[in-house]
């Protein structure tokens, strides 16, 4: 059976992208896109995603305010944070606090494949900044 994903981010290009990124990879398919932070939570309840890939800057509600909310509902659903940011240490925790399983900066999405990979095994997928290393 294949690993549903969900994706959420206020971009049609960038949910475009990650599709193609995602339905590249053997067994996955995306069972939804987002356009906001609520309509992320309404799709994560009505479509029951394996994973979802979630923006942080989105209008109606941001990422971390969707992510909360999905977690709260949906605690084993892991979420990943897609964002233009950097992903210094202060980001990564508030991430995590969040609910977050992941995160990695927009400009490597290459990354996305391997940080949902990661998730798939329960583990999380905190993407790098320079030499840090984040778990």
């Amino acid at each position: 059976m294949a690993v549903r994903i969900l994706i959420a981010d206020d971009d049609a290009a960038i949910r475009r992208l990650l599709r193609r990124l995602i339905e590249n990879h053997e067994n996955w398919s995306v069972c939804g896109d987002a356009q906001d932070g609520k309509d992320a939570i309404g799709k994560a309840e009505a479509l029951s995603p394996d994973v979802i890939v979630l923006d942080l800057a989105m209008p109606e509600m941001n990422g971390f305010q969707a992510a909360r909310a999905i977690t709260r509902a949906h605690p084993d659903v892991p979420i990943l944070l897609l964002t233009v940011q950097q992903l210094s240490k202060e980001l990564t925790r508030e991430a995590q606090h969040a609910g977050f399983r992941g995160a990695v900066s927009k400009s490597t999405g290459s990354e996305v494949v391997r940080a949902i990979e990661s998730l798939l095994t329960h583990q999380n997928f905190f993407q790098p900044v320079s030499s840090d290393v984040f778990v």
